[in-house]
């Protein structure tokens, strides 16, 4: 049995439709910025503490996890901008050391939402709008995450900034 890890899935904020801006180079609107920052205090006040943190290479991710104010290494992973559920598990398995305790990964609409339901068995998570953020424990080491039934997986919190 590993030692249980928290893996925080988050969408990112919401984003603007500037005219002529291509979809990966979207920023965050006026709210997504006070969400993702409320996000980042919620955080803080929860007393989580990021070891490491993968993100999406698009700019409204990069902005989002901006706002949050979470000072922890962080690497900009391109198969995350418009992964699937698989995708990004092997994102963390590939990019996650073991010793690493809690893992935040930044990204879009529909992988995180999915990522985050194939993990709550019990089913608590009924939408996940923007900058909403799952955390879930997980029983697994972080090389093997998405590769076995994750039935240790439980959902600890789901927060939705507004």
């Amino acid at each position: 049995m590993t030692a249980p890890r928290t893996l925080i899935l988050m969408r990112h904020g919401k984003s603007a439709y500037p005219d002529g801006v291509y979809d990966h180079e979207r920023p965050l609107n006026e709210r997504g910025m006070r969400q993702a920052a409320l996000a980042g205090r919620w955080m803080a006040d929860d007393r989580i503490v990021v070891d490491l943190v993968l993100c999406s290479t698009s700019t409204r991710t990069r902005m989002t996890l901006a706002q949050t104010g979470i000072a922890a290494p962080v690497e900009y992973v391109s198969d995350l901008y418009g992964g699937t559920p698989a995708e990004i598990f092997e994102t963390v398995r590939i990019h996650v050391p073991a010793d690493a305790s809690t893992v935040l990964v930044v990204g879009h609409f529909p992988g995180m939402p999915e990522a985050a339901l194939s993990l709550d068995p019990a089913g608590a998570i009924d939408r996940f709008p923007t900058s909403a953020y799952a955390v879930v424990q997980v029983g697994v080491a972080w090389d093997r995450l998405g590769l076995e039934l994750d039935r240790d997986a439980r959902l600890i919190a789901f927060r939705v900034p507004r």
